[in-house]
Order: C-alpha cells, then sequence, then structure tokens
C-alpha cells in the first residue's frame, strides 16, 4: 500500500477504536490513561495490519494476529507483549458481543512466558533518608515532603497520588478518599507523619506556590495546576541522589512496593495489604510475602549464628 491508502485504512479503523474505547468509558469507568494505553495499541497494529496485510481490524484473522504477536516478540520485553494481547482480547471480545465478527480471532493467541521477577524494595533505613531528603524551608519542599510522606503512608499509585483534591483529605479521621482503577474507592490511613507533612505543606507551603490562583488539586505547582505524574518522577530520582540511593532503583512504584512490604514485615495482614493497594485479586498482592520471606530469610542468614 502507498502512504495514502495506509493512512486512509488505518483512519477507518480509528472510528471503530474510537467506539471502542468509549464502551469501556462508559461500561469500565476506565482512567483517560488506560483508555490512552488501549488506544495506542490498537492504532498500532491498526496500521501493522494496513502496512503488512492489507487488511482492517475487524477482517483480519487469527493467523495474522499471530504473525502480528510475533513481531512485537522481536522488540518488547515479556510484559509489554503481554499488555498487547490482553488489548486484543478485549477488543475482539467486544466486537463478537456486538455481532461485529462470528469468531474470536484471539482464542489460540497464548500470553508470553513472563520471567519471575520480584520488585525493587527499599529498606526502611533508605525509606527514612528519602522523607528526610526535602527542605523544610520553601514551599517546594513542603509539597515534596508531603506527597513523599503520603506515597509511602498509603501506598497509592502516582497517578491516583498526583490526582487527589483537597476535600478527599479527611483529617478529623486521618484518611484519604481515593478512586483507583475502575473507579472502585477506598479509604486509606494516613498516619501521623504523613498528617503532619500534609497539614503544613497546606498552611505555609501551598498558598506560597498558588500565589492566590485558585486550584482544587491537592499537590500543585507554581503555575497553579496540579503535579504531573512526569514531574512527579523526576522529583523522587532528585531526592533519591541526595538520600543517596541509586536513581536507577528507585521510582514512585518502588515507594508504594516498600508500603507493602514493610507492612507485610511488620505483621500486616495479607487481605489488609490487598485492601489497602486496591488490588482486585489477592494473587497480585501475594508478590509481596515473598518480597518478605526473602528479607526475612537474609536477616537470619545474617544475624543466627547457625545461618
Amino acid at each position: 500500500m502507498k502512504g495514502t491508502e495506509v493512512a486512509a485504512a488505518v483512519a477507518a479503523d480509528i472510528a471503530e477504536i474510537d467506539t471502542f474505547c468509549d464502551s469501556l468509558w462508559l461500561e469500565d469507568g476506565l482512567s483517560k490513561t488506560s483508555l490512552a494505553s488501549y488506544r495506542s495499541d490498537l492504532v498500532r497494529l491498526a496500521s501493522w495490519l494496513a502496512q503488512n496485510a492489507r487488511c482492517s481490524l475487524v477482517t483480519t484473522d487469527e493467523s495474522v494476529l499471530m504473525a502480528f504477536v510475533a513481531s512485537l516478540s522481536r522488540t518488547l520485553r515479556a510484559s509489554s507483549q503481554a499488555r498487547y494481547i490482553s488489548t486484543l482480547r478485549r477488543f475482539y471480545r467486544y466486537l463478537l458481543a456486538n455481532r461485529r465478527i462470528s469468531i474470536d480471532p484471539t482464542l489460540k493467541i497464548d500470553m508470553p512466558a513472563k520471567p519471575s521477577r520480584l520488585p525493587k524494595v527499599l529498606s526502611e533505613k533508605q525509606v527514612e533518608a528519602l522523607l528526610a531528603a526535602p527542605s523544610n524551608d520553601d514551599a517546594r519542599g513542603l509539597r515534596d515532603r508531603a506527597m513523599l510522606e503520603a506515597l509511602y503512608a498509603t501506598g497509592l499509585r502516582v497517578s491516583e497520588l498526583v490526582g487527589l483534591r483537597l476535600h478527599e483529605v479527611n483529617f478529623d479521621m486521618g484518611v484519604v478518599r481515593v478512586f483507583g482503577k475502575g473507579s472502585k474507592e477506598r479509604l486509606i490511613p494516613l498516619g501521623e507523619e504523613a498528617i503532619d507533612a500534609l497539614r503544613r505543606y497546606l498552611e505555609e507551603g501551598r498558598p506560597a506556590l498558588l500565589a492566590g490562583k485558585p486550584c482544587d488539586d491537592l499537590f500543585v505547582t507554581s503555575r497553579g495546576g496540579a503535579m504531573t505524574r512526569q514531574a512527579f518522577w523526576q522529583l523522587i530520582k532528585r531526592y533519591a541522589v541526595l538520600a543517596d540511593i541509586d536513581p536507577a532503583r528507585l521510582s514512585p512504584h518502588v515507594l508504594r512496593h516498600a508500603f507493602a512490604t514493610h507492612l507485610l514485615n511488620h505483621g500486616a495482614d495479607l487481605r489488609v495489604v490487598q485492601l489497602l493497594l486496591g488490588h482486585s485479586d489477592i494473587s497480585t498482592t501475594q508478590i509481596y510475602t515473598h518480597v518478605a520471606r526473602e528479607r526475612l530469610k537474609s536477616l537470619h542468614a545474617k544475624h543466627h549464628p547457625r545461618g
């Protein structure tokens, strides 16, 4: 196909993709980030089909989709391949349910074997150093400390953290109200340290950053808007250096891992950790029991006389 023909074919498929994403939003209340991921995956498939198979999303078949998945395996890790396959399965089940196709072409497409990887975890000493890294002498430092304290205290996803609004923090109850994946609501305790950091930020830091600009977001920048995921990612890397932690080992999600692992190390029930993290399936939470077990084994080996 010529470039113009490919573009026209993809444009026709995009209408199908948009209808599918609208359905996900209406039925499941998925976030903008999740919808953008579905859309990106399907646009990539549509472009590949137009260039390599001369067919559309609706007219393709099992063998062509398998060839597409095989092409992904040459450039993507197993986890990324699995995400694409999940997208394909959901899309084609949607088409089947709406009688746009008569056979699901993804039925025989298997997930790639993923290597067993334990999440990176910080020690409690490293977390203490990280939380102490921001300055208490300026507005940005107060904001950054409050964000780090809140993240470690609650185990929020970074999108949940930066998406918090003022009214979702209840100081009287000592909890934060979060709407996670699928718009599921959960209440998470903050703890005294996080509450103190948030109070000082709201009293001193936030007003200085906003300088009178109206804003309902909890964590803001001097531009008058909410902190973004990307900006917070860079922020946490900067504080890693100050805390003498390898920046490559630290991300917002690593603090979420630390939250879960440290709770389990101190005797928390796995079901409670599942609720706090907002996992729909406890099998997702169980990986942290492996992390905690490895930590206990290393402590035993280090300190037991016959370790």
